[in-house]
């Protein structure tokens, strides 16, 4: 028996068996055990996610052993299902090579952060899972298989993003690209004089987003550019700042390496809701989402919100499969209660048309989900086809993919 307790503390369940495989040949001999028995398996990479998809009371597989990073040549690198981003960050740097954008948070694991589709921000760049060329994984049945484009390549759109529902992810193959640096600058400005101007900041900078303070009614903007303005993007040039904003005029807080540069330090713990939304959609869901949280959570929902921006893409289960996508993701302080908060903002983002991330708290089922997915029907082609006996089909998994 092995209790098992997320990063936040909110999702706290107890496996029957904790298997913690070193190589692939041992991942293969639990799978085939499993189905031989009849049992069902979870995989879990760093436990940051909020959502139940680990969630399991028969065999819990942590990927942790399985690390290490790979350079193939100046535009691929694999990395293994266990690799923590920052690890895979120093990894890839140590060869000369970067990723083209990451998240908040490089606590995951490079296989729980794709099949989950965590990302950054920039309207041109997609979810991590994007960078995905290649995924090789344990079938349900105990098939080692490769998908990439020169293998089956039918199956792509579906792992590289998926849930862990069509297999243990043993490695992953990367789109990577000479390493480079980012100069990444902050400042502060009312919520109204950004959302006049957040057109221009979104598409004259490389990344940018921004936190909304609902007591103080200010945000925080942040932009990052390459240092040496390369590939079409221009050295960073900050729009003006309003006299009146009480933190003064922009400050550079670092230049560094993407995967120095883009994740944070997260020190105080948080629980998250994020919804995906139509990049057309935002500015009316936004406004509803701040007079809510104004009128009826100030008290409680006082932390902040985050907005920022992915391409379109065309992998079956991303949240922002095709069309340009907008975030919107309320936090909330572990100490603080957060479900009534969280299921008002969700009513308003479904409102709009909004997807939720897969990793963070939502409250939809398959019967919500399976409208908003024009390839949801491919998806579960391919998990009946990889995962035939349902080794990796918990109950919480089935009540976001199977309708009852």
């Amino acid at each position: 028996m092995r209790q098992f307790v997320n990063w936040s503390g909110s999702l706290s369940f107890t496996a029957r068996e904790f298997a913690e495989p070193a190589d692939e040949d041992a991942v293969r001999e639990l799978v085939v055990r499993a189905r031989e028995s009849g049992r069902t398996i979870r995989p879990v990479g760093s436990g940051h996610s909020s959502s139940p998809l680990t969630r399991t009371d028969d065999i819990l597989l942590s990927v942790d052993r399985l690390a290490g990073v790979i350079a193939e040549d100046a535009d691929r690198a694999r990395a293994c299902a266990g690799t923590k981003l920052k690890a895979l960050g120093e990894g890839l740097y140590d060869a000369g090579l970067a990723m083209d954008n990451l998240g908040d948070v490089d606590y995951q694991s490079i296989a729980g952060a794709t099949a989950t589709g965590t990302h950054g921000t920039g309207v041109g760049f997609g979810n991590l899972c994007t960078q995905v060329v290649g995924v090789r994984l344990v079938t349900g049945t105990g098939e080692v298989l490769d998908i990439s484009a020169d293998d089956n390549a039918d199956l792509l759109p579906a792992a590289r993003l998926s849930l862990g529902a069509l297999g243990v992810v043993t490695q992953v193959t990367l789109d990577v690209q000479q390493q480079y640096e980012l100069r990444r600058r902050a400042w502060c400005a009312h919520v109204d004089w950004t959302l006049d101007h957040l057109a221009e900041l979104q598409h004259t900078n490389r990344n940018m987003d921004f936190y909304w303070y609902p007591r103080s009614d200010q945000t925080q903007i942040r932009t990052l550019n390459r240092s040496d303005g390369t590939s079409g993007e221009r050295v960073w040039a900050a729009p003006r700042v309003p006299d009146s904003g009480p933190w003064g005029a922009p400050h550079e807080i670092r230049s560094g390496p993407i995967h120095r540069t883009i994740p944070q330090e997260r020190e105080l713990r948080f629980e998250e809701i994020e919804y995906m939304l139509p990049s057309e959609a935002f500015p009316a869901c936004f406004a509803e989402v701040r007079r809510r949280i104004l009128q009826r959570h100030r008290t409680v929902g006082g932390w902040r919100v985050l907005v920022r921006t992915i391409a379109a893409d065309d992998i079956w289960l991303s949240n922002a499969y095709g069309r340009p996508t907008t975030t919107i993701a309320c936090l909330q302080n572990t100490s603080l209660p957060y479900e009534d908060y969280f299921r008002d903002m969700e009513a308003v983002f479904r409102q709009y048309g909004g997807r939720p991330h897969w990793g963070k708290k939502h409250w939809m089922t398959a019967r919500d989900l399976r409208p908003l997915y024009p390839r949801w029907e491919d998806f579960q082609d391919a998990r009946r086809r990889l995962d035939p006996d349902g080794v990796f089909l918990s109950p919480d998994l089935a009540r976001l993919l199977e309708e009852s």
